[in-house]
C-alpha cells in the first residue's frame, strides 16, 4: 500500500519492533532504485550500501551493537562513505593517487551522499507503509570489528544503518523542535531562543512521561548532552584513520 508523499514525511517515526513477514521484492527493488538516484556531490557517488538480510550476520551486528532491531528487522542496510570504486577506476587510468579522500571536505561529501542516499532509503521503504529506523550505533559500537565483518576495504567507512521492516507498532509521535528553532531566514537568528527550548525541553519531558510503551523522565537537553559526552569516547578519528579518511588537511 503506497502513500502520500505528505503522509510519508510528515507521519514518519521510528519503527523498532517488526513482523516475521519478508518485504516483497518490488519493495526492495523500488528502495533499491531510490538509493541509486539519489543527488551527490560532482555526481561521483560517494557512497555505497549493505543490504543484510542474513540473519546470522544480522545477530553478529547485533551482539556488537546492541540494538535489537538489527536482528528482528528483515533487511538491514548499512550506508558507507566510500572512495573505494573512484580508487579502483583512477588506478586503471594511471591515477595512482587520489588525495580528496584523506581531507575533511572528502569525509564529510562522502557522509552527506551516504546519508542523503538513506533518506531515499528511508522515504521510498516507509511510502511503501513499510517501517524504519536509523541506527547510529551501526558507525560508533566498534569500527573495527564492523570494518572487519562487512570486510571493508581502505576509503570505506560507516556511515549509518536503516532497519526496514513490516511494523509490528505504531509508536506514538515524538515532538520535534518548533518552525521557529528550525528554519531561520536570510540570517541565523541571534534573539533570545532560550524560552522557546525550555519550552521544547518540557514538552519532551512530558512526552517521554506519558507516551505509550516504555515511559521515562528523560528531558531533551541533558539527555541529549549525555549522548555527546557518550560520544567523546567514541575516538572516530582513529577508527577513519584505519579506513584512509583524516590522513592530511
Amino acid at each position: 500500500m503506497s502513500k502520500s508523499v505528505e503522509k510519508t514525511l510528515i507521519d514518519r517515526r521510528s519503527i523498532r519492533r517488526y513482523e516475521r513477514d519478508a518485504i516483497s521484492n518490488d519493495d526492495m527493488q523500488f528502495i533499491y532504485d531510490a538509493i541509486r538516484n539519489t543527488p551527490t556531490s560532482y555526481n561521483g557517488q560517494q557512497y555505497s550500501v549493505i543490504d543484510i538480510d542474513d540473519p546470522v550476520l544480522k545477530e553478529q551486528i547485533y551482539e556488537i551493537t546492541g540494538q535489537k532491531q538489527i536482528k528482528t528487522c528483515n533487511h538491514f542496510l548499512v550506508f558507507l562513505a566510500d572512495y573505494n570504486k573512484i580508487q579502483i577506476i583512477g588506478k586503471a587510468k594511471g591515477i595512482d593517487k587520489i588525495p580528496f579522500a584523506g581531507t575533511v571536505d572528502g569525509l564529510i561529501v562522502g557522509i552527506i551522499d551516504a546519508s542523503l542516499a538513506m533518506m531515499s532509503a528511508l522515504v521510498a521503504a516507509e511510502s511503501r507503509g513499510l517501517g524504519t529506523c536509523c541506527i547510529g550505533y551501526t558507525r560508533t559500537a566498534s569500527p573495527a570489528k564492523l570494518n572487519e565483518l562487512l570486510r571493508l576495504p581502505q576509503g570505506v567507512a560507516i556511515v549509518c544503518g536503516l532497519a526496514i521492516g513490516i511494523p509490528r507498532e505504531i509508536p506514538d509521535l515524538k515532538p520535534k523542535q518548533p518552525q521557529s528553532l528550525i528554519i531561520h531566514h536570510n540570517l541565523y537568528r541571534r534573539d533570545d531562543m532560550l524560552r522557546e527550548l525550555v519550552e521544547y525541553d518540557r514538552e519532551i519531558t512530558i512526552y517521554n512521561e506519558t507516551r505509550s510503551g516504555n515511559k521515562s523522565d528523560n528531558d531533551w537537553a541533558k539527555h541529549i548532552i549525555s549522548y555527546y559526552t557518550e560520544g567523546e569516547n567514541y575516538h572516530m578519528g582513529n577508527a577513519l584513520q584505519k579506513q584512509s579518511f583524516l590522513t592530511h588537511d
